[in-house]
């Protein structure tokens, strides 16, 4: 090997192999599907710190409020209710996003217009995979998955030919089941963390969208009242706690953003 020489790694299709392997992980998956990746985005993890901290103590927040208040009969309701709670963000965030998104790069100078979306694809793939992985559970609890006939039989002759495609059916299932929870769960507290990775297009749309986002699931809540039966000082924290927070929370990124790194939406959109 000469002096300049470099030695060479992996060929393309091993990489690709391995890649592919690393999403047989639903956590894997989840990390690469729903966390920022642009190299050159702002890091800041203080601000990381601080959004994850708002994510871990309103989840505890809510479920001690589902408990304590019996507004969930047991562990199983408490994740049902979660599990529609998360299932709302996503429906919301599905019609948040592309306006958001189109405000912004409609609002950007024409040179910035085509990279803005040609970032965008990555958010919107974690927003789709989640919504995918949503519509599967739906799908699963309504038995859709479960009734009917799902397997050709090639050999009817063969005792018990239905018995092991059934069985075969149903743990291929129960294995792709386990998968997308995992990463439905994982995915989504990642994506939410996160703003479904909008920081890929700028650093500037994750605290903006999680502003529009929070109140949006606040007037939700205040159409459904989901914690009926709960008193209304407890209730109207429920209700506005998160949507308070997170706006200071965001408000405060947007202005460090500013002052430490220089991003601002005047600079973002070319003006």
């Amino acid at each position: 090997m000469t002096k300049n020489a470099v030695p060479e790694g992996p060929s393309r299709p091993v990489a690709r192999w391995r890649r592919a392997g690393r999403l047989l992980n639903p956590v894997a998956a989840g990390r690469q599907v729903c966390r920022p990746s642009r190299p050159d985005r702002v890091h800041d993890p203080v601000v990381r710190r601080i959004q994850l901290l708002r994510m871990v103590v309103g989840f505890a927040a809510i479920v001690w409020i589902l408990v304590a208040y019996r507004l969930a009969s047991d562990p199983a309701a408490v994740a049902s209710r979660r599990f529609d709670q998360v299932a709302d963000l996503v429906a919301l965030l599905a019609v948040t996003f592309p306006v958001t998104v189109g405000a912004f790069v409609v609002a950007s100078r024409p040179h910035l217009r085509r990279l803005y979306l040609r970032r965008s694809l990555k958010p919107l793939g974690a927003l789709l995979a989640l919504g995918g992985a949503v519509a599967y559970v739906a799908l699963l609890a309504s038995g859709a998955l479960t009734e009917g006939e799902f397997w050709s039989v090639p050999d009817r002759d063969r005792p018990g030919a239905d018995d092991d495609l059934t069985l075969a059916y149903h743990l291929v299932l129960s294995a792709v089941t386990v998968w997308v929870v995992v990463f439905l769960f994982y995915g989504t507290g990642l994506a939410l963390a996160y703003m479904f990775r909008t920081a890929d297009v700028h650093e500037i749309l994750p605290p903006v969208i999680a502003i529009a986002l929070t109140w949006e699931n606040a007037v939700q809540d205040l159409v459904t009242n989901p914690y009926a039966g709960a008193p209304a000082a407890v209730r109207f924290v429920a209700t506005f706690g998160g949507p308070l927070s997170i706006t200071a929370v965001s408000v405060w990124e947007t202005r460090r953003l500013r002052t430490r790194h220089g991003r601002t939406l005047r600079r973002a959109l070319g003006r």
